[in-house]
C-alpha cells in the first residue's frame, strides 16, 4: 500500500478500470472461491454450513465497512485509529479521492478495501469448521471486524503507528494472514476439538470442490496483490508475476515433501502448498523481484508443511482447515522475508522516491521492523480474539451440542441438506 500525503485529485481511466477488475477478483476469492475451497474439505453434513459462513461474511462485513469500518480505518492520521469523517460514506462524491489512492475514485478504493476485510473474516471460519454455532459466528464476525481488523488496517495501511514505524505489508501479510491465522488458532483452542478428532474418519467430502476453489483463489490473488499497487502500472505486473511464481513453487515444494514422507503426492497437499505460497508472498509481492517469489514460495511450502503436519500434532490443537498452519505461519514467514528481499527499485514512486530496501539491498534494519510488526499483530489478534469469544460466549453458546455436531451443521443450523 502507498503512504499518505496531500491529496491531488486526478482520476485516471486506466487505473480505475484495473481497480474495478481487481475489486471483482478479490470478491471472487470469498464467493465462490473460499466457500468452495473450505466446503470441499469438510464432511458432507457440514458443506452448506461452511458455505454459509463465507456468504454471510460478505453481507455483514460489507454493511459494517460502509457504515463505520472504512472511516475508522482510512480517515485521519492518528496513530491508533481513524475518525468518523467518512461514517456512512459521508463526503464520498463522484470526484473525491483518498490520499492513499489519488488516481481512482474514493468509492472504488473504499470497496476494494472492503473485499480485504470480507475475506479476512471468512478465513477465520475455517479453523472452527464443523462445530461453531451459526449465531455465535455472526456475533463474532461483527465484533472481530470492528475490534481487531479495523484498527490493525489503520495501523499498517491507514497512517497508523506501524506504518509510521516503517512496517512493509503490500497486500496483507499482517492485516490479513497473520491476523486471521492467529485468530483461527485461538478460536480452535477455545472451542475445542471436533468430536471424533483423531479417532474417526474426518476425511473431506469432495476435494474436487476444493481444487476448483483453489483455482478461483489463485486467479483472484492477482487482484489481491496486483491491485494493491492501486494503479495499472509495472508494479502491479511485477506483483502478479511474483505471486504466480510463489504459488507454483509452494505447491511443488509441498508435493515433494509429502511424496517423500508419505509415499504419495496428494491433491490436498498440492492445493495447500499453492495457498501457502500465495499467502506468504502477499506482504512482499509489491516490494520484490519475480525470482524472490520463487524463493519465498519454496520457504512457504517447507514452513507451512511443517506447521500443518508436525507442529499441529505436537501442540495438539484441532484447526479444522489449517488456517493457522497456512495463513498464520505463512504470514509470519512472508512478513519477515519482505524485510530480507525488499528491493528499492521495485517500490520507487512519488511517495517513496528512493524506494524501500530490505536486507539484501543494504537495509538490514528492515528485518527487525518487520518482526516487530508481526509480533504486534500476533499479540493484538490473539488477545482480542480471546476476549471477543468470551463475550460472545456470554450471549450464546459458541459450539453446537454434541447431538447437533453428530447430525451435522447443515440440518441443525440451517434446516437444509445437500443431495444424498
Amino acid at each position: 500500500m502507498v503512504t499518505a500525503s496531500a491529496p491531488v485529485s486526478k482520476i485516471d481511466a486506466g487505473d480505475t478500470a484495473w481497480m474495478i477488475a481487481a475489486t471483482a477478483l478479490v470478491l471472487l476469492m470469498t464467493i465462490p472461491g473460499l466457500a468452495l475451497f473450505y466446503c470441499g474439505m469438510v464432511r458432507k453434513k457440514n458443506v452448506l454450513a461452511t458455505m454459509a459462513q463465507s456468504a454471510v461474511s460478505v453481507c455483514i462485513v460489507s454493511l459494517l465497512w460502509a457504515i463505520i469500518g472504512y472511516s475508522l480505518a482510512f480517515s485521519g492520521d492518528a496513530p491508533a485509529l481513524g475518525n468518523f469523517e467518512r461514517i456512512l460514506l459521508h463526503g464520498i462524491g463522484m470526484d473525491s479521492v483518498s490520499p492513499f489512492a489519488k488516481t481512482i475514485p474514493e468509492s472504488l478504493f473504499m470497496i476494494y478495501q472492503m473485499t480485504f476485510a470480507i475475506i479476512t473474516v471468512a478465513l477465520v471460519s475455517g479453523a472452527v469448521a464443523d462445530r461453531m454455532r451459526f449465531s455465535a459466528f455472526l456475533l463474532f464476525a461483527v465484533l472481530w471486524l470492528l475490534i481487531v481488523y479495523v484498527p490493525l488496517a489503520h495501523w499498517v495501511w491507514g497512517g497508523g503507528f506501524l506504518q509510521s514505524y516503517g512496517v512493509l505489508d503490500f497486500a496483507g501479510g499482517t492485516v490479513v494472514h497473520i491476523n486471521a491465522g492467529v485468530a483461527g488458532l485461538v478460536a480452535a483452542l477455545m472451542l475445542g476439538k471436533r468430536r471424533g478428532y483423531g479417532t474417526e474418519n474426518l476425511a473431506p467430502y469432495d476435494l474436487s470442490m476444493a481444487v476448483v476453489g483453489t483455482g478461483l483463489l489463485w486467479v483472484g490473488w492477482f487482484g489481491f496483490n496486483g491491485g494493491s499497487a492501486l494503479s495499472a502500472g509495472p508494479r502491479a505486473s511485477m506483483a502478479i508475476v511474483a505471486t504466480h511464481l510463489a504459488a507454483s513453487a509452494g505447491a511443488l515444494t509441498w508435493m515433494l515433501l509429502e511424496w517423500k514422507d508419505r509415499g504419495k503426492p496428494s491433491v490436498l497437499g498440492i492445493i495447500s502448498g499453492a495457498i501457502a505460497g500465495l499467502g506468504t508472498i502477499t506482504p512482499a509481492s509489491g516490494f520484490v523481484l519475480p525470482w524472490h517469489g520463487i524463493v519465498i514460495g519454496i520457504v512457504a511450502g517447507c514452513g507451512c508443511y511443517w506447521a500443518c503436519t508436525k507442529l499441529k500434532l505436537w501442540l495438539g490443537y484441532d484447526d479444522s482447515l489449517d488456517v493457522f498452519g497456512v495463513h498464520g505461519i505463512g504470514g509470519c514467514i512472508g512478513v519477515t522475508l519482505t524485510g530480507v528481499f525488499a528491493t528499492a527499485a521495485v517500490s520507487i514512486d512519488a511517495s517513496t522516491p528512493n524506494g524501500l530496501p530490505g536486507l539484501i539491498d543494504g537495509n538490514p534494519r528492515q528485518v527487525l521492523i518487520q518482526i516487530v510488526g508481526a509480533l504486534v499483530t500476533i499479540a493484538w489478534s490473539g488477545v482480542c480474539t480471546a476476549v471477543i469469544l468470551k463475550l460472545v460466549g456470554f450471549v450464546t453458546a459458541l459450539r453446537v451440542t454434541p447431538e447437533a455436531e453428530q447430525m451435522g451443521l447443515d440440518i441443525t443450523q440451517h434446516g437444509e441438506s445437500i443431495h444424498s
